[in-house]
């Protein structure tokens, strides 16, 4: 997979020109799909849908996303009771995720996770980085909107997590970020990789450089990877933590993947959200 990622890129720069090459990289980086992870339908029962409409101005098409809501019980009597986006990486839709949202709600949080176009139920296009910010951003407006005056977190996995680097660092009324097995850059990932020699770093149109905005986060950042990741090396979390100011914490969590690190972790979760955080 990553290899065939390397020469893909390679061979379109060769075979296309620009504008196909950047199509075919955003379809590689997403892997856009209606399907879920294993048994996610399963975590998903119970959930509800919420929809997020609005006007792209990067398409200027009125655009739907779909995603699924999980309130935890503190939302009715406590109004400071924490409301949390969440961003999922590629390949899976957001029932995928579901496991994931069950594990924040178990910590406190009402989870809104969310589809970006071209997944799931949502609008039908091919995403793209700006395309996907734009969805988080709507959906963080939503989310505001809908439980006004409540703290608001964003969570972000592997790709997501990228993206919720750019949402906080374009917002300014976020109470917390967390990342999970995310990452740098995507030349850097590309780099990580055993065929990452390969010169297709200035070739790579979706760059996703969240280690040149994770600066700019006026809120209380929490970087989580496992030490047995081996689709986003853990290297490159560790990284993207060093790069970030103000209040931070790194967690690894020892024996954890890039698809299990959150179930693995959730007791270091729980200390770490409690002491970064404050929240109990």
């Amino acid at each position: 997979m990553k290899r065939l990622l390397l020469l893909a890129i390679a061979t379109a720069a060769l075979a296309a020109g620009c504008a196909s090459l950047d199509e075919r990289q955003r379809g590689w980086i997403f892997q856009p799909s209606d399907r879920s992870w294993w048994r996610g339908e399963e975590a998903a029962a119970g959930m509800s849908d919420r929809w997020v409409d609005f006007t792209s101005r990067e398409t200027g098409q009125p655009v739907r996303l779909h995603g699924l809501w999980l309130a935890n019980d503190r939302l009715a009597r406590d109004s400071k009771a924490p409301v949390m986006l969440y961003l999922h990486g590629a390949r899976f839709n957001v029932t995928g995720s579901a496991f994931r949202a069950r594990r924040m709600q178990e910590l406190g949080f009402s989870v809104l996770s969310v589809d970006y176009r071209g997944f799931g139920k949502s609008s039908s296009e091919l995403p793209s980085e700006t395309m996907a910010v734009e969805d988080a951003r709507a959906a963080w407006d939503w989310l505001g909107r809908e439980y006004p005056g409540r703290p608001r977190y964003i969570f972000g996995h592997s790709l997501g997590g990228a993206i919720a680097i750019e949402l906080a660092a374009q917002v300014e009324d976020e109470a917390g970020t967390l990342v999970e097995g995310s990452f740098t850059s995507i030349p850097d990932v590309v780099s990580s990789y055993k065929w990452g020699w390969l010169p297709v770093g200035p070739l790579i149109t979706q760059r996703f450089e969240a280690v040149k905005r994770v600066a700019d986060i006026g809120s209380p950042l929490l970087v989580v990877h496992g030490s047995e990741d081996r689709t986003i090396a853990p290297e490159l979390g560790k990284r993207l933590f060093d790069a970030a100011k103000g209040q931070k914490r790194f967690e690894l969590v020892e024996g954890g993947s890039h698809h299990n690190t959150n179930a693995v972790g959730q007791p270091q979760y729980r200390v770490a959200m409690a002491e970064l955080f404050g929240l109990r």
